[in-house]
């Protein structure tokens, strides 16, 4: 399951950035839980090293995404380099340009630590035997070039008019980036990079650029090197990129290989963290990424979605899909860490039980709701929002007609929860999951009380409890008032996801949620 927890001790100050690190631990062989831990950095702790944003690539497609994500990338930069943070600029093999910039010039004259680790100035291909063992999740032996064959070529002509090595064209850095010759330093090379740190006294390490299963990966100071020689290092995922072929294995999509290849790292190598955990917002999304955004939104006890949801998500949906967890605090259970990620949802997953979110994050879910964006619910979310009538802590807010009106709902309580519940489909339902036959299984959980049906309501599973002669609708679309679609179901139950129709209905709900439209204006 995932998990969250607070590391440090203190008060969390205005500078401290407060990091949620994303990380996948091993609990049996090739199992693995998504497990995330906050913890405090001070910002004069910790340096940010930039691998590899060169100018010119000999991938077009390579370049374009550069291009796009530095602007991004250079706010980021600010804002760390404004709180205290190293900013070290790591362009490979290209200090001759730097040679005279003081920036360079600082790197260089950085005393020479007592404790230089043995081996840092070399590559380093693998961090240890498990991760040699796991080896890479996508094939990129062909160099991961997606370029277009014809458009390829045209490039190869086009760097060779420039008078450039079209295999090796990079000279500098990308200009977009903005080099602080007062504050930051550039370098290439393991040695000089782990003087600064030592001199700065620098513990934690972010790591960005480009590309992840090879330079972020493998240079001198990479992510490998930092993990090894025991810097507390991170990836920021979503200020990367992968050098990845779509036609090679798994045959994914080329923003599909780069997360297999940051979960590749968040198993063997270190953990991830996303860039608005310093500029706030939402974490960076390429424009050129054609994937749809789901958003999860989990805070409930009872019935172990943290653990469920990961996983039916990597396995249903994560291959047309990007995929976000935004999670319950584990100490204050109406605290959402990164909920700000709803921002840029397009559908929104709630698995929510009674929470009163603070005023503003309630906000995020009533602006997506009233633009007309599609949300998925499923068991506690018809009361996700809703303390039955108690007031909410000061500064939170409650939203007592969710179920009514986003839901679509009815909810009033569950049958027995000793009971056992059979469910079926409708004819609705039928044709909904694409079935020539109706479909009949048993839920682990109770049956929850959802009568009478809404006017917008459109039952596709029905449900009964043994000895109750009263049947309940079981999971509907719902038509909004604001335009908007909503799917929802009451189950949900640790047991439910052990049922591939139960799994296939669900992504079926989230496939037809993301055809949506949003409102006209």
């Amino acid at each position: 399951m995932l998990l969250a927890s607070l590391a440090g001790f203190g008060p969390l100050t205005a500078q401290d950035y407060e990091m949620r690190l994303c990380k996948r631990v091993e609990e049996q062989p090739g199992k693995f839980r998504m497990v995330e831990t906050v913890e405090r950095w001070k910002p004069s702790e910790t340096a940010v090293i930039v691998c590899d944003m060169w100018d010119l690539h000999h991938c077009k497609n390579a370049v374009k995404r550069v291009g796009e994500m530095a602007p991004h990338m250079n706010r980021l930069l600010k804002a760390a380099r404004e709180r205290g943070s190293l900013i070290v600029h790591a362009p490979s093999s290209c200090m001759n340009f730097y040679k005279d910039h003081p920036a360079r010039k600082r790197a260089q004259s950085a005393p020479r630590a007592g404790n230089v680790p043995e081996g840092i100035d070399q590559w380093l291909t693998w961090l240890d035997e498990r991760e040699e063992k796991a080896g890479y999740p996508i094939d990129h032996s062909d160099g991961g070039e997606d370029d277009d064959p014809r458009e390829h070529a045209e490039w190869e002509k086009k760097l060779r008019a420039m008078g450039k090595n079209p295999g090796a064209p990079w000279t500098r850095q990308v200009e977009l980036l903005e080099i602080d010759g007062s504050r930051d330093a550039i370098t290439d090379n393991g040695t000089e990079n782990w003087n600064l740190l030592e001199q700065r006294g620098v513990k934690n390490v972010i790591l960005l650029g480009v590309h992840t299963n090879m330079c972020v990966l493998g240079r001198p100071f990479g992510l490998r090197q930092m993990a090894r020689n025991g810097k507390n290092v991170v990836l920021m995922r979503d200020l990367t990129d992968t050098m990845y072929n779509p036609e090679m294995a798994p045959q994914v999509s080329h923003f599909r290989g780069t997360d297999l290849v940051v979960e590749h790292i968040e198993k063997y190598v270190c953990p991830t963290v996303t860039s608005d955990q310093i500029l706030g917002g939402a974490p960076y999304r390429f424009g050129s990424d054609p994937r749809k955004h789901v958003v999860f939104l989990i805070g409930e006890r009872e019935y172990r979605t943290r653990e469920t949801l990961p996983v039916f998500a990597e396995r249903y949906l994560a291959s047309d899909f990007r995929c976000t967890f935004v999670l319950a605090d584990e100490k204050d259970r109406n605290v959402f860490r990164g909920i700000e990620a709803v921002r840029d949802a397009d559908v929104l997953f709630v698995s929510v039980r009674r929470r009163a979110l603070p005023t503003g994050e309630l906000e995020l879910i009533r602006a997506h709701v009233s633009e007309g964006k599609p949300v998925v619910g499923i068991r506690t979310a018809s009361h996700a929002f809703s303390l039955r009538g108690k007031p909410a802590p000061e500064g939170h807010s409650v939203w007592e007609d969710w179920d009514a009106g986003v839901i679509g709902g009815n909810y009033s309580g569950h049958h027995g929860s000793k009971l056992r519940t059979t469910v079926w489909t409708e004819d609705a339902g039928k044709d909904f999951l694409g079935l020539s036959e109706a479909l009949r299984f048993s839920s682990g959980g109770s049956l929850y009380i959802n009568t009478p049906v809404r006017p917008g309501q459109k039952v596709l599973l029905m449900g009964g409890a043994e000895g109750i002669e009263r049947k309940e609708p079981v999971a509907w679309t719902y038509l909004r008032k604001d335009g908007g679609k909503t799917f929802y179901t009451s189950l949900g139950h640790v047991g439910d996801f052990a049922h591939p129709a139960f799994n296939k209905m669900l992504a079926r709900a989230v496939r037809w949620s993301a055809t949506a439209k949003k409102k006209a204006n």
